[in-house]
């Protein structure tokens, strides 16, 4: 059913629980996966207050440390794993990517690390779900209880 599949991943909570889902589908069907994380081309930080370039360091390493962990669970689990960083808009490149790497299903979390707890599924995910030509599995987003 599916050869390959991608996980995005931002670091975030719910990120994380794509990525165990991702694993999983991949090792119970025997496909490759590839994760991708994605550095937002445009930030918050566009100003001159924080210097960019220490944003776009301390973010692409948090993204490295994030895709080696996923590495690591993926060869816990016998699971070959291909990662990537890319910068620019998320769901365009997470799009262009599995058309690129001809992605059988995307696996991805449903809210990012927007502080826009409130809506149902992040306007990421909401544009990968509407633009990608494959399945695309939402994974998490129950509201927290409190």
């Amino acid at each position: 059913m599916y050869d390959a599949i991608l996980v995005a991943t931002d670091g975030s909570e719910t990120a994380a629980e794509a990525v165990e889902h991702a694993i999983e589908l991949a090792r119970q069907v025997d496909a490759t996966l590839s994760a991708i994380a994605v550095l937002e081309s445009r930030t918050e930080y566009d100003n001159a207050i924080v210097d960019p370039a220490e944003v776009d360091r301390r973010r692409r390493e948090q993204a490295t440390a994030t895709l080696e962990d996923i590495a690591e669970s993926a060869a816990d689990a016998d699971v070959p794993v291909e990662t990537e960083i890319r910068t620019g808009v998320p769901s365009e490149e997470i799009v262009a990517y599995a058309d690129e790497r001809g992605i059988d299903a995307i696996v991805i979390g449903a809210r990012g690390r927007s502080s826009l707890r409130g809506a149902l599924l992040g306007s990421t995910v909401d544009r990968v779900v509407r633009t990608a030509a494959r399945p695309v599995l939402v994974v998490g987003g129950a509201e927290p209880s409190q």
